[in-house]
């Protein structure tokens, strides 16, 4: 079987026969005529990919960036043509922010990450599990230790992969002169080329300190004046555009349960000043049984996307911090977070398909 692929960037036959699974013998195959040390022969031309040793679009050996994303995208939407994927928005810099829908049940369910630049891992982990569940629908096999299509037949499932964009970039592409917040970057970061450890987005803003749940309490808990790499709230609450773009996403669906992937702890917040409906607690301790995570109840924390979706629909929301050590966590690390967050989403869903 041939599956068409439309090219989004310029790339080398031998670079996409390693992300698209088989060899170069396989692209020049079934695409005759092309240069294997040249980029595909423009943007937008649909080639074919051949089945090799692997047909798995997202690559999960290597940094996930936002280029990367889009261009796994492409490549899943034309797959799984019941994928829905739209924008919610922009971010600072003009990139999409894509949402992405997969399932065609009543009760909806929504999931994020890298709302923190130097936790992108968390973007990986949603993509790859967008094409397992994927696969798995279509070819009536188990996730795990699920059948996912009594969950494909009674949720609806809307994912952000990549909140933060700009942020997600710099960490992993550095810095360029072109970037039109240079000068206030390398002085935000104390005039370090290394963006390795930022969490905020291209403003200097901490993205998951922006939500109108007690804003204000956080600003001052903070205490930090203006922006930088981490930890800023903003002038006022729903500031930048991606956290606004999150916020009027939100409200615009019908979601009975969000979580917000970050990164490390191994840990599941479930709560907030005892806004959180009775459920919650209940649902974060079969989350946590399911990934070996600790559910726990915290405190002293406001502002959060968690925090507001609670605080605004009185309905579960859970951050989920996966793996250990300091962000941003490696790659290497992604097979053992995985295995512990597919369930997680897995039993997310469950929860709510059992009351649909």
């Amino acid at each position: 079987m041939i599956f068409p692929y439309t090219v989004r960037y310029g790339k080398p036959l031998f670079r996409l026969a390693a992300r698209k699974g088989g060899n170069v013998a396989d692209r020049i195959a079934a695409n005759p005529g092309g240069d294997p040390h040249r980029p595909c022969i423009c943007i937008g031309q649909t080639v074919a990919v051949a089945p090799g040793r692997t047909m798995e679009a997202v690559d999960t050996a290597n940094p996930y960036d936002y280029e990367r994303m889009m261009e796994d995208l492409g490549l899943l939407k034309q797959r799984y043509p019941f994928l829905a994927v739209e924008s919610i928005g922009g971010s600072v810099l003009g990139k999409t922010i894509p949402s992405i829908r997969i399932g065609s049940g009543p009760a909806e369910v929504h999931y994020n990450g890298s709302f923190h630049a130097n936790e992108w891992i968390t973007s990986l982990l949603l993509m790859k599990f967008i094409e397992d569940y994927a696969s798995a629908y279509v070819n009536g096999a188990p996730l795990g230790a699920w059948d996912v299509r009594p969950l494909f037949e009674q949720t609806s499932l809307w994912i952000v992969p990549m909140v933060n964009p700009d942020g997600v970039e710099l960490v992993l592409r550095g810095l360029s002169r072109e970037n039109p917040y240079y000068r206030q970057l390398m002085e935000w970061n104390c005039g370090l080329q290394d963006f390795s450890g930022w969490k905020a987005n291209i403003r200097g803003v901490d993205l998951n300190d922006q939500f109108p749940a007690h804003w204000e309490i956080e600003r001052d808990r903070r205490g930090i004046p203006g922006p930088g790499p981490r930890d800023y709230t903003g002038m006022a609450p729903l500031s930048e555009p991606e956290a606004l773009a999150m916020a009027e996403f939100t409200k615009s669906r019908n979601f009975q349960l969000v979580a917000a992937l970050h990164t490390q702890g191994k840990e599941i917040y479930w709560n907030y000043r005892d806004l959180e409906p009775r459920e919650s607690e209940a649902i974060a301790c079969r989350l946590a049984s399911v990934s070996g995570y600790e559910a726990v109840k915290l405190h002293d924390s406001d502002a959060g996307y968690k925090d507001w979706f609670i605080q605004e629909f009185r309905r579960p929301g859970f951050t989920v911090e996966a793996g250990l050590g300091v962000n941003p966590l490696p790659v290497s690390q992604f097979g053992e977070m995985y295995r512990e967050i597919a369930p997680l989403l897995l039993e997310g869903l469950a929860s709510v398909s059992i009351k649909s």
